[in-house]
């Protein structure tokens, strides 16, 4: 890339085509490289780097996809909280296929897992829902999630009726509220380049080992 690309890439915000790709050595695991990168998405001050669109699909063959944030991630996978009775909920319930993606346009990067969902434990959802300000705690409970309201102010009624139920002590927490993770299977890396010459680097896992290769943009 020429100096003037460069400089152009920077005045145009897309800085992070002038971001090199990391060294792999064949030990590099993509939770390694998921690490750095997600760390680098929160020193470029992105508003919510952990934002990340969950695609799941229907038993029909319907895919549907919604924005979530990232809670947690490990070599287990990534988790994320919602209504077990939502309907990415019953998707995934019915069909434990998902895809995500991470997409930071300022550093020209994206990055998509494919995998499958399990619920997180019950202690690990409680102890996550504990862990929210008080008021997402009552709304949890007063949202029937991704079912029809009944009329205008039923949702405003039932925050107003359990904030008055829970007025005192803690909020219990919810058994259709909790955790869904995602064990990853395949993760690519997208890097943005100059004259569209994007670099591609894929990890697939082979039983307990992960492989890695890179694809044509």
């Amino acid at each position: 890339m020429t100096l003037f690309e460069k400089l152009r890439c920077l005045l145009t915000f897309g800085q992070g085509v002038a971001l090199p790709l990391p060294e792999l050595s064949a030990n590099t695991t993509p939770e390694q490289l998921f690490e750095q990168w997600f760390t680098d998405a929160h020193k470029a001050g992105i508003l919510l780097p952990e934002a990340m669109s969950v695609s799941s699909c229907s038993t029909d063959g319907q895919p549907s996809s919604r924005m979530v944030l990232l809670k947690s991630y490990d070599e287990q996978g990534f988790v994320f909280f919602t209504n077990y009775a939502s309907r990415k909920s019953q998707e995934l319930a019915e069909n434990n296929k998902v895809a995500l993606l991470f997409h930071w346009n300022v550093l020209q990067r994206q990055i998509r897992i494919e995998g499958t969902v399990e619920k997180v434990s019950e202690q690990e959802s409680a102890d996550y829902f504990h862990s929210r300000d008080r008021g997402s705690q009552v709304g949890a409970w007063a949202s029937k999630q991704s079912q029809k309201l009944k009329y205008d102010n039923e949702l405003k009624d039932k925050m107003k009726h359990f904030q008055e139920k829970f007025v005192q002590g803690d909020v219990p927490h919810p058994e259709f509220w909790g955790g869904w993770r995602v064990k990853p299977h395949a993760i690519e890396f997208w890097q943005g380049r100059a004259n569209r010459l994007h670099e591609r680097l894929c990890f697939e896992k082979q039983g307990k080992q992960w492989h890695n290769h890179k694809l044509n943009p």
